[in-house]
Parts: C-alpha cells; structure tokens; sequence
C-alpha cells in the first residue's frame, strides 16, 4: 500500500486523479512518479484524452464501409469519394476554454480542428460549427455569443478557409456552460495518408510550427472537470491562437509531405508534447526521446512540467526518415517558423525526456496512450425526469387566447427557429470560391471539390460535398436513444434535401458526468441511438471527440449538467454539384407536396417550449423503413430535375417548413390542410415528426412524381402552389385562413429576431 500524505493526495486530485488512479500509475511505474510524470498522466488519463468512461460505449459504432480509409483513432477520418479524391473531416469541442475566455476559446478550437485535418496530408476546404448557449437576454451570454462567434470568424476568416454551415440554440440548461464544437472537411492532396505513428529506429523527431509557452497548460484536464464560480482561476489553461501562424504552418505541413521524407506527424493539441509523443511512440510500438532543451521556447524559466503539459498552439510533431532532414527543415523556415530537430525513435517503447542533461521523465507509451483507465459502469433505469415525461399526453395545454397565426409569429421569431444570419454573416463563406449553397440557402452546406490536377469538363463533372451538423438536444434529454437516432436520421435528410447521398458521420458525444447515474444513461442510451441509426442508414462513424463533465457548480454547491448532446457531423456526395437543390422556391406555379405523414405530435416540440415553456413529452420513434424511403425519393427527385426545392420539416413543424422555404426562395404561396379541431390543427401546423419533407414540383412533372410516391408507397400530400412575392403567403385549414401574411412580414419577423435579442447593450 503506498502511503499517500495530505499534500501530495490534494496534488493528485489537482492533477484530475483519484488516488485510485495514481495507485494505478505507480503500478504501471513500478515506483512513485516525479512532478512532471504525474502531470503527464493527469492530462493522459483525463476524460478529454483517453475517454475512459466512454471508450466501451463507443466499440458499439459501425466503423467500417466500402469508402471508409480511414477510421477512429487517427487524427481525422477518411472517405473516398472518387478514385481521384478523398476528403477528411472531423468535430471536436472547446467548451470549458470558450466559457471562460469566450475569444480565444473558440478560435484555438477552430485551429485546433484544422490541424487534425492537414495532420493527415489533407488541404483544409470548410468548416463548420454547432453552438449552444443559455438566454440570450442575459448578459452574461449575450457576451458569450459575441465573443465565440467573434473568436470562430477570427480565426476561419484569416485563415482562408470558408465557414459554411452549423447551428445554434438557446436554451437555460447551457445557461453557464456554452458549447462550442468545429468540425472541418479537407481534400487530401498526398498519395499516401500521413499517418502519426512513429516508425524507424534512429529517425529524428522534428518540432516544426510557433514556440512553446505556458499558455493552456493543463487544458486538457481543464476540458475534463466541471465548470465553477472559481474557472475563472483557469484562464492560463485557455490556450491563445494565431491564424497568420496556423496559415503559414498549413502551407508549410503540405509542401513537407510531398517530399515523402516524413514518416509520422501529429499535431501537438490536446497535452501537447505529451499526447503527441506518447501517440505516436504507442501507435508505432516504439519509443520516443526528447530533449527539452531544444524545444523552441518564448519564456524563460520553464520546466518540464511546463513544456511537457503546454498546449501553445500552432505546433507540430514529425518523425522523419533519418538523413532527409535538409528537405524538410528549411521548407518551415521559408514559412518563417521553427523546425528544430529535438529527439529520435527508439527502440525501448517509453517516453523519455530529457532535460538540462538528465532524465527528468521516463514513462512507458503505452501506459500514457494505450493502457489507460477505463470504467464500465452500472446502467440504471430511466429517471423519473424521463417517466414523467413518456406519460405525457397529447393535449393542448391551456391556452391563452392566441390564434394560430399569433403562435405562427411566436415560434418564427424565437432565437431557435429564427434566422441565424447575426451569426453566419460574421463568417466567411466563399473564400476559396467553392462554396455552392450558403446558409440559409439549403439544408445542408454544399461546395465543389476541385481535384489535385485536372480541370472538370461538361464530359467529367464538378463532383459536389455536401456537409450538415446536428442535435435536438431537447430530444435527446427527454429520450437519449430515440434522440440521438433521430439526430443522425435528420443530418442525413438534411442532406438528402441538397441532393446527396450521405456517406459517414463524425460526432461530438457532450455531456454531463458519467459518474452521476442519470448522466451515464443519457450517455449510454445516446450512443445506442447512434449506433442504430448509422447501421440503419451505412454511414459509418469515422471519429470524433467527447466532451463530459459539462456541468456547472453554482454558489450552492449544486452541480446542473447541459442537456444531453451528440452532435452529428455528416458528410454527402453530390456526382455532379450542378444537380444540387435549395430550399427556397424558385418558380411561380411550382406544385407544393409534403412527402411523408401530415401527422405530426407536440410532444417535445418548439411549440410546447416556446409558448408554453414546457420540455415534456416522449420524441417521436423512427420507421427506418419510411426515412430511407422518403430519403431516396427526394434525392431521385432531384437528381431527375423534378424537385425544385426541398426542405426538411423539423423543429416548428410544418408550418415553420412552409415559411422558410418562401422566406429563401422570395415567393409566396397558396397552401391548404384539411379541416380539424383546435388540437389537430396545432398538430398539423406545429407538431413535429420525422420523415417528412417539403418539396417543390415543376408542374409538369406531377404525373411522373405522383406516380413514383405510388409505386414506393410513400405517404404524401399536395399542399399548394407557389405564387409571385407581391402575394400574401397563406395557409388555410379547411376554409378558414389560419395563416395570412405579406411575405416582408415574414422577412421581418424571421430576420429580425435573433439580431434584435444579441444586440442589446451590456451593461
């Protein structure tokens, strides 16, 4: 039994360890370890690096697929989309660092994304977001809003790499904890895939990129412990990005790897030089030697505890073949960065660092990277929080007097379902001059992939991307597993509306803690619903990141998780990006259907939270069969030039579908739903359901499109016609015009909103 005095147990459990795990450690040791060791296990074996609650839930994702070449645990995946192209792509968060310094949080979370993605050999082309915040009338989150979106445009705009899509929402359960999660898409332009396993005993590692200093030491701990009145004590563990520094090392990496002298490279993130060559000693099966006198440093008086947890951005780790370091090391100078050859493979399979002459840590890669924790806890049974609400029924709450149209308003300008144009417009789209659909303009993001050599031709066409991120996070808390499926199933509808046919999924698992029961069911029924709905629908999961112990600590001691959410990153192939369709309606006299059921619940919907401040009710279970139906149908719509637009009917249900699309396109219409009482017309307006698409028809197709939703039995309605803009957009329900607005009332009140609410002063 080793004894463990006060000061060093109130030292462990600042490094993130229980003493359970250091017992662990020094087992693994066979001794004690020094400071710097224990600091190297502390971010090892946090949740954010080695994801030891998560890792046996994860195994239970597809993870194979005919176009998948590159699956979990490198940097990012890889798909081939032709015999000539391949495309990366990976999420990842920035919670923790974004709540606290919300600028640089979010920046290093964009540059730390895009590095995972030119680690692999692939030219970074798009990049995505998903955002979570509390009310945006509190100031407090006013100011995070600003500061994040601020910190994602700093870094994608000035890095040249275009942000084409995402999402946000609001709501009180991230009210102190916002979420801030990038994705990024890369074409690979090296023949081989740069992998980060360290191979060659004798070659030489090589730090290439911006110096090391003490800014986000310890961050990946940080990114693994709940948030406090007291994080912001955690400041120093935000890391601080440079773009201009993160442009030239992107330019720099690509040139490197043509030469074909690099073996391994890996980014330096995440516990910084430790994570990265304790990977890539323990992928190799090799081992590793630094010496931290070399490493580039921009303060003086550091220590290897420093160096060694540091997470100083814009900095790389390469394994080269021993005698070709001239081809690569002046590239990095002609960019004006460091490239300082600091270490060598060895064979002894540790991480042994030197430091002013001696050993200051030696630790077996494995132990670090592979031989980590790893918990297999206890499923409970639903909460009663969840019970409670699967007995809701379907029933009007009580009503306050407003008319169809009055809540038709209601949902249009509220800051979930209102545009996010404040937001997006901040953002550079079309950098790049790729970009195909913006936002607003589609489901799902959409840009042409230009081929490493070859100019496409009418014979050979522009093949298209089409990308989406994901998550009814409101759901997922009130079901984890159907949440979670219906998640994956709208990303691949959303990019079914565009054209695409959709290929593979990356995903950011945010949650509470799983040590909490209530968290691990929400965690373990989550993952479930993933693994389901991706079988269902073959789009394997490549990779992606998980972010727990999202929780806030009030003055009371309490601890109030976020809602649960997965979200879904996934990726569409369009053969030609010409075929590809918007959501807007384009022509007057285009026919209006909804394919798939006009039935539809208000069970968990907007309108229950919106106007009556309720988040009850069970999420609607998915019929796999009638969501790939409805799928494929809209995609052979399109693709045949039938379909002229389409839209998903998602959160505020139908009619939100219908105003969006006329909002888009600049047209009004003419729509009719059949006659009901007061709850069936709050149903068929507002209830949500999955499966369900709105299309637009060139009218001299409806025989041929009729008769395809026939032969493939998908359920489908004829709403109306699309009509000039100077036209009132109206909904009947029976004969009575529930729904009559000019379409500048619409504009205002979509437009409007959101802009209205964040731009309030601070106080």
């Amino acid at each position: 039994m080793i004894d463990v005095s006060p000061a060093l147990e109130a030292q462990i459990k600042a490094e993130g360890l229980t003493l359970e795990e250091y017992r662990w450690v020094c087992d693994r040791l066979q001794r004690q370890p020094n400071r710097a060791e224990l600091g190297m296990f502390g971010v090892m074996w946090s949740e954010h690096c080695c994801y030891k609650n998560s890792r046996p839930l994860l195994k239970q994702f597809p993870t194979q697929g005919e176009r998948i070449l590159v699956g979990p645990g490198e940097n990012a995946g890889v798909v081939r989309i032709t015999d000539r192209l391949a495309v990366c792509f990976k999420i990842e968060s920035h919670n923790r660092p974004s709540a606290i310094e919300p600028y640089q949080g979010a920046t290093t979370g964009v540059g730390g994304i895009l590095r995972d993605i030119f680690t692999m050999g692939a030219r970074p082309v798009a990049l995505l977001n998903a955002l979570r915040f509390g009310d945006p009338q509190d100031p407090w989150v006013r100011s995070r809003v600003r500061g994040i979106v601020a910190g994602i445009a700093g870094y994608g705009n000035c890095v040249g790499v275009p942000t084409i899509g995402g999402e946000t929402y609001f709501d009180p359960a991230y009210q102190r904890n916002p979420l801030v999660n990038a994705m990024a898409i890369g074409i690979l332009e090296t023949q081989e895939i740069v992998t980060s396993a360290a191979a060659g005993i004798g070659n030489p590692i090589v730090y290439v990129g911006s110096t090391t200093g003490r800014d986000g030491i310890k961050g990946a701990s940080f990114a693994s412990a709940e948030l406090s009145d007291r994080s912001e004590q955690s400041r120093p563990a935000v890391q601080v990005g440079d773009p201009f520094l993160g442009k030239c090392l992107i330019e720099a990496c690509l040139e490197s790897f043509h030469t074909g002298a690099v073996v391994a490279a890996q980014d330096m993130g995440a516990a910084g030089l430790t994570c990265s060559t304790a990977e890539m000693a323990a992928k190799g099966g090799v081992g590793v030697l630094l010496d931290l006198d070399r490493v580039p440093a921009r303060e003086t008086g550091m220590v290897p505890y420093e160096y060694l947890l540091s997470e100083s951005q814009e900095r790389m780790l390469f394994v080269i073949t021993r005698g070709r370091e001239a081809e690569v090391i002046p590239i990095f100078h002609r960019w004006g960065l460091h490239a300082v050859v600091v270490g060598e493979v060895i064979a002894e399979p540790v991480v042994r660092i030197l430091w002013r002459g001696a050993v200051a840590a030696e630790v077996p890669a494995r132990a670090l990277a592979e031989d980590t924790p790893l918990y297999h806890r206890t499923l409970s049974e639903p909460p009663e929080y969840a019970t409670t609400a699967w007995n809701w029924t379907e029933s009007l709450p009580t009503e306050d007097g407003r008319s169809p149209q009055q809540i038709f308003l209601s949902l249009l300008a509220s800051p979930n379902l209102a545009s996010k144009a404040w937001i997006y417009r901040q953002y550079d789209q079309q950098v790049q001059n790729n970009t195909v659909l913006l936002p607003d303009q589609g489901d799902a993001a959409v840009i042409r992939l230009r081929p490493p050599t070859g100019i496409p031709s009418a014979a050979t066409p522009w093949v298209g991307l089409a990308a989406t991120l994901d998550c009814p996070a409101r759901y997922v808390y009130l079901d984890p597993y159907r949440g979670a499926a219906l998640a994956v199933a709208e990303a691949a509808r959303n990019l079914s509306c565009v054209g695409a046919v959709p290929l593979a999924v990356t995903d950011n698992l945010n949650f509470g803690s799983p040590e909490h029961p209530v968290g691990y069911w929400q965690l373990h029924e989550a993952c479930r619903g993933i693994a389901e709905a991706c079988r269902q629908l073959n789009t394997p999961v490549t990779g992606g990141n998980v972010s727990l112990y999202n929780e806030t600590i009030d003055s009371q001691g309490t601890s109030r998780p976020i809602h649960p959410t997965p979200v879904i990153g996934m990726i569409g192939l369009l053969e030609d990006v010409r075929l590809t369709c918007g959501q807007g309606w384009r022509q007057v006299g285009d026919l209006v259907y909804l394919v798939g059921s006009l039935t539809a619940s208000l069970a968990a919907s907007e309108y229950l939270y919106v106007c009556h401040g309720q988040t009850t009710g069970r999420p609607p279970a998915l019929d796999w069969n009638l969501e790939r139906t409805v799928q494929s149908v809209c995609r052979q719509g399109i693709a045949q030039g039938w379909v002229r637009a389409a839209h998903d009917c998602a959160e505020g249900g139908l009619a939100l579908a219908l105003a969006e699309a006329a909002i888009a396109g600049n047209h009004g219409a003419t729509l009719s739903l059949p006659h009901g009482d007061s709850l069936a017309v709050r149903q068929m307006l507002f209830g949500e359901a999955p499966s369900r698409i709105v299309v637009a028809i060139a009218p001299e197709y409806r025989q041929v499109w009729e008769e395809t939703l026939r032969q493939q039995q998908v359920p489908h309605y004829e709403l109306g016609v699309v009509i000039p803009a100077d036209q009132p957009f109206t909904l009947w329900v029976g004969e009575t015009a529930v729904i009559l607005l000019s379409l500048d009332e619409l504009q205002q009140c979509y437009r409007g909103a959101l802009a209205h609410a964040l731009e309030a002063p601070l106080p």
